[in-house]
C-alpha cells in the first residue's frame, strides 16, 4: 500500500495544499527583504544614466532632467510604494521594464532562464549519476586502494575553486598554447546558424562541455563523500546484519535495504543543490560568456537594473521553495516510515 493511501481524507492533497499556502508568505517575505536590500545598495539607476558611472554630474545636466529620470523609473515615490507597485505587477507576471536597455524583463528572462536551467540540470544529473555509485562502492569496500585513491582525488577536486578550474581548462584546452579541443566561450560558433540542425546541435553541445564539467566536479566530490559516509552508517545497523544472516545476496541488501535509508539525507542536499548551482553559475557564465541568468544578474547588479535583479531573485526564491517541497514529498516515497500525516503534524 502506498504511503498515505490508508487515510480517508486524501492526506497527499491536504499536505500539498498546506505547503503551497505556506510558500506564499515565505516567497513574499523573501522578495520584501531583497527589494529593500537592493534599494539600500550604493548607487542608483539615475546616477548611472544621467550622472555617469562615476556619479559626477555633467555641466549640461539640469536638476529637472534628474527629477524627470527619477519619475520615469518610479524612483520618486517612497520605497514602500515602489515595492507594492512592483508586487502588483508581479501578481500579473509583469516583471517591468529593464532600466538598462528598456526591454521587458520577461523577454530577457525567457532568453536566459532556459540556458541556465539546462546547464544546472545537466550538472545535477551528472553529479547524482556519478556520485552515488562512487560513494556506495567506496562504502562497501572501505579503506581499500579504491577508497583511498578516490578519497584523495575527490578531496583535491573539492578544494579547487571553480573559477580557477575554468581558467585552467580554457588555457589548456581552448585554443591556447597547448590544445584547441573546445570552443573558447559562448553557445555557438561563428557561422553556426548556416549549418544543418544536427550540426548546430552538435556545436551547441560541444560548447557546453567545459561549463558543465566546471559546474559538476565540486558537487560530485562533496556528494560522493557524503553518500559514502551515509552508506557506512547504514550498513552498520542491526537490520543490515540480519539481512545478511538470512542469506540475502550482498547486492540485494545494499541496493534494496541500505541504499533506501541512506537516500534520506541525500534528498535533503538535493533541495539546496539547484539553488546553489544557480548561484554558482554567475561566475561560470561570466567566464565562458554564456548568456544565462548568472551573467544577466551580474550585469543587472552593475547597472543597478532593479527590475531585472528583482525578477532573478524572485525566480531563484521560487525554485528554492519548490525544490524543498519536492524533497519533502520524496521523503515519503523513499522511507515508508514517513507519511504525509506525520509531515502535517510537524
Amino acid at each position: 500500500m502506498a504511503p498515505g493511501a490508508r487515510y480517508g481524507r486524501c492526506p497527499v492533497t491536504v499536505y500539498l495544499l498546506r505547503r503551497l499556502l505556506l510558500l506564499i508568505p515565505t516567497f513574499f517575505g523573501i522578495t520584501l527583504i531583497t527589494f529593500f536590500i537592493i534599494q539600500m545598495a550604493p548607487g542608483s539607476p539615475v546616477s548611472l544614466k544621467v550622472l555617469g558611472p562615476a556619479g559626477v554630474k555633467a555641466e549640461n545636466i539640469s536638476p529637472e532632467i534628474i527629477a524627470q529620470t527619477q519619475k520615469l523609473y518610479g524612483l520618486d515615490k517612497p520605497i514602500h510604494e515602489q515595492y507594492f507597485s512592483w508586487l502588483g505587477r508581479l501578481v500579473q507576471l509583469d516583471f517591468g521594464t529593464s532600466f538598462k536597455d528598456s526591454r521587458p524583463v520577461l523577454d530577457k528572462l525567457k532568453e536566459a532562464v532556459p540556458i541556465t536551467l539546462l546547464l544546472n540540470l545537466l550538472a545535477i544529473v551528472l553529479i547524482y549519476l556519478i556520485a552515488f555509485p562512487l560513494g556506495i562502492y567506496a562504502a562497501v569496500n572501505p579503506h581499500g586502494w579504491w577508497d583511498c585513491g578516490m578519497t584523495f582525488i575527490l578531496f583535491v577536486l573539492y578544494s579547487m575553486p571553480s573559477f580557477w578550474v575554468a581558467m585552467i581548462l580554457i588555457s589548456y584546452l581552448s585554443g591556447g598554447e597547448y590544445f584547441d579541443l573546445f570552443p573558447l566561450g559562448g553557445l555557438l560558433s561563428d557561422g553556426a546558424e548556416k549549418l544543418s540542425w544536427w550540426r548546430q546541435a552538435s556545436n551547441f553541445t560541444w560548447h557546453l562541455v567545459l561549463p558543465v564539467i566546471v559546474m559538476t566536479y565540486g558537487g560530485l566530490a562533496f556528494l560522493s563523500r557524503f553518500a559514502r559516509a551515509q552508506m557506512l552508517e547504514v550498513i552498520k545497523q542491526d537490520y543490515i546484519r540480519t539481512a545478511h544472516a538470512k542469506g540475502l545476496k550482498a547486492r540485494t541488501v545494499i541496493l534494496k535495504h541500505a541504499l533506501r535509508n541512506a537516500l534520506i539525507p541525500l534528498l535533503t542536499l538535493m533541495s539546496t543543490l539547484l539553488p546553489s548551482l544557480i548561484g554558482g553559475s554567475v561566475i561560470i557564465e561570466q567566464i565562458f560568456n554564456i548568456p544565462g541568468m548568472g551573467k544577466l544578474g551580474f550585469e543587472a547588479v552593475l547597472s543597478r537594473d532593479y527590475p531585472t535583479v528583482m525578477a532573478i531573485a524572485s525566480l531563484s526564491a521560487f525554485l528554492t521553495l519548490i525544490s524543498i517541497l519536492v524533497t519533502d514529498i520524496l521523503y515519503v516515497f523513499v522511507d515508508p516510515r514517513i507519511s504525509f500525516d506525520s509531515q502535517e503534524a510537524k
